[in-house]
């Protein structure tokens, strides 16, 4: 795992995004996860919505510069014309940037949630950029989104493989997108929804002794599986009246779960 996976900025309690907002994310990684080739989408969000460009740039943030932010991200995914890349995008995603008198601006109605659109955004596609490609993608992409700490987008990126997957393949990879559903109730701090899902996660995974082979490589989960239930336990432990400190400070403070594909 990278240095910055083991920072991510969402191993915290998460903002409940507006609708609207949900709906910019989602449609972005939906594509990316379809096709990988798809995954410069992520791109222009990431660079339109940051704060620090936007303070030094409030008219709009020139398309010279906003290209060379591109470059070196779009050079990474194997698309050296940014400009080429820029057009595209736009054609197909109107709705990512205006034009404002000094350049280009985030839609107008991404409001005060640009910076998070970019940081999300941003995060995903350091998730998805080093993947391997072909039919380890989708896997590959649910296993690092999941240790990212995006883990909404890690459901996203399991539910196809889930939904075409055989016997006891299915009910395991179902367990991974419960334990990743529970971390995201863990996020917008909802512990009857937490508790739940990782209640039928363990149920599931509980058998598979800690790592299980799939088409697309071998998945260790030992590590998560004990915190889980650990936290699991904790959760257990609360009794209705127990302030939110007293029930969440301590489902925070174990380490983060990760998992593995080999």
């Amino acid at each position: 795992m990278s240095d910055d996976c083991n920072r991510t900025p969402f191993w915290q309690r998460q903002p409940l995004l507006p609708r609207g907002i949900q709906d910019v994310l989602r449609v972005r990684i939906e594509a990316a996860l379809a096709d990988p080739g798809a995954r410069q989408v992520l791109v222009w969000p990431t660079i339109l919505g940051a704060p620090r460009l936007r303070e030094a740039h409030p008219d709009g943030v020139p398309e010279p510069l906003l290209l060379d932010h591109a470059a070196r991200m779009l050079g990474a995914l194997g698309h050296h014309d940014p400009a080429a890349a820029w057009k595209a995008h736009l054609a197909a995603w109107p709705d990512t940037a205006e034009g404002g008198p000094g350049g280009w601006r985030p839609s107008p109605s991404w409001g005060a949630f640009g910076p998070l659109v970019s940081l999300r955004c941003g995060w995903q596609l350091a998730a998805l950029t080093p993947l391997p490609l072909g039919e380890r993608y989708p896997m590959a992409s649910g296993v690092s989104l999941f240790n990212h700490g995006l883990f909404y987008e890690c459901h996203d990126a399991l539910e196809p493989l889930w939904a075409q997957a055989p016997g006891d393949l299915k009910g395991r990879l179902q367990g991974l997108i419960l334990m990743a559903a529970g971390y995201h109730h863990l996020q917008m701090h909802n512990l009857p929804g937490m508790m739940a899902v990782w209640e039928e996660s363990l149920a599931k995974l509980g058998a598979c002794g800690g790592a299980f082979a799939t088409p697309w490589g071998d998945v260790k989960i030992q590590a998560s599986l004990d915190l889980t239930a650990q936290r699991l336990e904790h959760g257990k432990r609360m009794t209705d009246d127990a302030d939110d400190d007293a029930v969440f400070g301590p489902l925070w403070t174990p380490d983060r779960p990760t998992w593995e594909l080999a």
